[in-house]
């Protein structure tokens, strides 16, 4: 075993130990549509962008359609930041807190 116990009897543990039960996690995909093409698809969390405004009204999510290449912008409420959030989309404050 490759952990000690320090004299402030916090314990030392390796990477090693810390990560040996953890398996790998696959990637996360969020289902999304194109209201022009009217296509229905999955997409990597890096194919999105989530942007946050000061009202409910400026906070959205954007992709392109990979179907038909339009631009989508679509309203995004607490769950969808959420839930894109959570799964690694990157995120634009467009304003301060």
């Amino acid at each position: 075993m490759n952990e000690s116990v320090t004299t402030t009897g916090v314990r030392d543990v390796s990477v090693a130990t810390a990560f040996a039960g953890m398996r790998s996690v696959a990637p996360v995909t969020f289902r999304a549509g194109c209201p022009d093409c009217r296509g229905a698809f999955e997409l990597a969390a890096s194919a999105l962008r989530l942007a946050i405004g000061a009202t409910s009204r400026t906070t959205f999510y954007s992709f392109t359609c990979p179907d038909c290449g339009a631009a989508v912008r679509k309203p995004a409420g607490e769950r969808i930041v959420e839930l894109l959030t959570g799964g690694g989309v990157r995120t634009l404050r467009l304003h301060t807190p």
